[in-house]
């Protein structure tokens, strides 16, 4: 009992930890701009959270049950997937912050983003529990609390780090566009430096590739 106690502790720490991981703060930053009060700032963080939880599940737990990890060269590739995704998040702020009018909220994009964000995580953390839990049903379980963590995570993130950027834009239609291009900039040097990193000859088009977790 006190060992699964332990675990599901550390499952929800440890996805509270992930949730501040640069480019997850960085995605997120980029479409909380849109967010125009405190209530839908929170709820672009829950709905990352969920989008993230359910690739984790799907694909983590799929490795954990099947207990076969991904290649390093699918595991880079989905990491690089997250790279581009980041630019175009990029790209689409720039472009939002040239119009007068603020873009209308949506709940498909945050959803989306967690989603492609928990598949690139999803290996690196299906080999952490394939390392460390020998049950299959115990490694659902932390799964499901690391995702629960990972929401609350961001849900905290946004309020804290993003929430004040979105006020202020709120209550200006020049500082809205000020951050909406600054997120993008951002979004985009981040985006570019992962490519740069992962997408070089030594990493994802290497002859033998090897994966290393961020």
């Amino acid at each position: 009992m006190t060992a699964t106690v332990t675990l599901i502790l550390l499952g929800v720490l440890l996805g509270i930890r992930h949730a501040v991981d640069p480019d997850h703060v960085v995605a997120i930053g980029t479409i909380a701009t849109r967010s125009r009060s405190m209530r839908q700032s929170a709820t672009l963080g829950v709905l990352w959270g969920v989008g993230h939880t359910l690739t984790v599940m799907v694909v983590g737990g799929a490795i954990v049950l099947s207990r076969m990890a991904l290649s390093p060269r699918v595991a880079l590739a989905m990491e690089f997937g997250v790279a581009i995704m980041l630019i175009i998040l990029g790209l689409l702020n720039l472009a939002g912050a040239r119009r007068a009018d603020p873009p209308a909220f949506s709940c498909a994009r945050p959803l989306v983003v967690g989603m492609v964000h928990g598949m690139a995580g999803s290996a690196a953390i299906a080999l952490l529990v394939l390392a460390t839990i020998r049950d299959a049903a115990l490694g659902l379980v932390y799964l499901l609390c690391f995702g629960a963590g990972t929401i609350a995570g961001m849900a905290g993130v946004t309020a804290l780090v993003v929430l004040p950027l979105t006020m202020a834009a709120a209550r200006a239609g020049a500082s809205r566009r000020w951050l909406a291009t600054a997120s993008g900039l951002a979004s985009l040097a981040f985006g570019a430096a992962l490519v740069y990193a992962l997408g070089g000859p030594a990493a994802l088009f290497a002859t033998v590739p090897a994966f290393v977790s961020r």
